[in-house]
């Protein structure tokens, strides 16, 4: 794949973050956007390489920041593949997210083969650490969950001080004891990493509790959570709600096709509530061989743990983009801003990728109305895929 200096995108209809741009048309020098205009309006210097979008969407590429497993390949021990496998569906960064089943030294070991996969994996932004820290009653496997015991510092410290700047995210349950030093050292490693709460039944005022370092963002909001038992047959409150009525908390979303992880209405709900700029599609894409439970036979994009439960999925973003349409009534250009300006937006590369942008990466995805991937474009230059 020869990157050409110069290459002009036409004939397409290029989903903005304010719209959708029908008759148009994209330059691209050295692997970023250079011109967005109405193709009439398109001056194309001679020489340069055209492509024909053949009436397509051509959206920013995807960006998933909470994705384990591309099949059988981990993000973490596997990225090559993994970052293979999900380009062919339109994702074109994603960070490595280590599960938190992991023990100690498989943490670390995890950590180690991501980061030294960073540069050399093109899509490869950083790592997602979804744990160890998380309250070990809810999400996956939790039986099997080796970090029951206290917060250790010096275990901490080694995690932490592995990751650098490269973790992102850092996903803790604020009710955990002892928390607080952990975030204040993680913070004080990486200024810039965010934190996230997930598998967890804080309530509001333990997660406010965590003042400046309180998370901002809501890891599979509506999944693995629970929430303070209160009288007389009322609901309950706990980090779902903290979520939906703090305004600049981010929610990730997995939106399956049957709406298992979260029901429609509860996706409804979350883009009611948090509005089309705080919901990040994500895939929690993972892998297992543990048989389907009867009752879901007829569902293709789950994955059930050797208790039953959910697993994560077997999501690409193209069908996380599908999937949100059908439940929330969203269109194209809504799909694209939860799939990819939002992400990128939460781990502070929006000013680099998720969007169609002058000076952003020329990072695209061509589709159909139906999300049905055509052709990717990475740093300018146009993927090719085996059959």
């Amino acid at each position: 794949m020869k990157q050409q200096a110069l290459t002009a995108i036409t004939n397409a209809h290029i989903v903005l973050e304010t719209g959708i741009l029908w008759d148009g048309a994209l330059l691209i020098q050295d692997g970023k956007i250079a011109e967005v205009a109405h193709e009439r309006e398109l001056s194309i210097p001679s020489g340069a390489q055209r492509i024909d979008a053949h009436g397509s969407y051509v959206g920013p590429g995807f960006v998933d920041i909470h994705v384990h497993e591309a099949l059988s390949h981990t993000t973490y021990y596997h990225p090559e593949k993994a970052a293979d496998y999900f380009l062919a569906h339109g994702t074109t960064s994603f960070l490595a997210t280590p599960p938190y089943e992991l023990a100690f030294d498989e943490f670390l070991e995890a950590i180690c083969t991501a980061k030294q996969a960073i540069g050399r994996v093109k899509s490869l932004k950083g790592l997602y650490m979804e744990g160890p820290y998380i309250n070990t009653d809810y999400g996956a496997y939790a039986h099997l969950n080796p970090w029951r015991g206290a917060i250790d510092e010096a275990q901490f410290k080694a995690l932490v001080d592995a990751a650098g700047t490269a973790a992102r995210v850092w996903t803790i349950a604020a009710e955990r004891e002892g928390i607080l030093p952990f975030l204040e050292y993680a913070r004080k490693v990486n200024p810039d990493v965010v934190f996230a709460n997930g598998h967890s039944e804080a309530t509001p005022a333990q997660i406010r509790s965590l003042g400046k370092y309180r998370p901002t963002l809501q890891t599979h909001s509506m999944c693995a959570t629970g929430r303070h038992p209160v009288p007389s047959g009322t609901r309950g409150y706990g980090p779902d709600e903290y979520c939906l009525c703090e305004p600049d908390v981010y929610t990730e979303l997995i939106s399956d096709s049957c709406g298992i992880h979260v029901h429609g209405d509860m996706q409804r709900l979350l883009l009611h509530s948090k509005g089309v700029h705080r919901v990040v599609l994500i895939t929690d894409s993972t892998y297992t061989a543990e048989a389907v439970p009867e009752q879901f036979a007829h569902v293709t994009d789950l994955n059930f743990d050797d208790q039953g439960g959910l697993a994560g999925s077997k999501l690409t973003m193209d069908r996380a983009c599908r999937n949100v349409m059908m439940h929330t009534n969203s269109g194209i250009a809504q799909a694209f801003i939860m799939a990819s300006l939002n992400p990128a937006r939460v781990i502070g590369l929006d000013d680099e990728i998720g969007s169609i942008e002058v000076g952003k990466q020329a990072d695209l995805v061509f589709v159909d109305d139906t999300f049905n991937v055509q052709q990717v474009m990475l740093g300018g230059t146009m993927c090719h895929f085996g059959k």
